[in-house]
């Protein structure tokens, strides 16, 4: 993570209390490519999550259904490089800014494309506008 941006400086506890959790304890998080600015997904965090995210300077999120951290890219192998980490107006939405790894283009969905954001509602229906770059029955083996 860029060193000029890393909240690592203080103590954790000095720069999570500024988040504004949910009751659950998580704050939604999207991951956008550094380089285009593409939207690659949405996915939330607890604190563990957050404060592992910066310690490891990769993209560290909180499964819902899993109850669990999901370290992004364990499975498919399409880790997300983290460089800036940013907190919206609200302190209630966290942005990061990322690198995604592990196919070229970096591949972030687990559909095995680039951007979770692929449907478009187009003449009142979803449209697949995005390609599979990958087969997901060939990342998740």
């Amino acid at each position: 993570m860029d060193t000029t941006t890393s909240p690592t400086a203080s103590p954790p506890s000095g720069w999570l209390k500024h988040i504004r959790w949910d009751s659950k304890g998580l704050v939604p998080v999207i991951a956008q490519e550094r380089g285009t600015g593409d939207v690659l997904m949405f996915a939330w965090m607890n604190r563990e999550a957050l404060h592992k995210t910066v310690e490891l300077g990769r993209a560290v999120y909180f499964s819902r259904s899993r109850d669990k951290l999901w370290y992004k890219g364990e499975e498919s192998g399409h880790v997300q490089d983290v460089h800036e980490i940013r907190m919206d107006c609200d302190s209630d939405v966290i942005l990061l800014q990322v690198t995604q790894r592990g196919h070229e283009p970096g591949i972030a969905c687990h559909t095995g494309r680039h951007s979770c954001f692929y449907s478009v509602l187009k003449d009142g229906a979803w449209q697949e506008v995005d390609p599979v770059l990958k087969d997901p029955v060939t990342i998740y083996k």
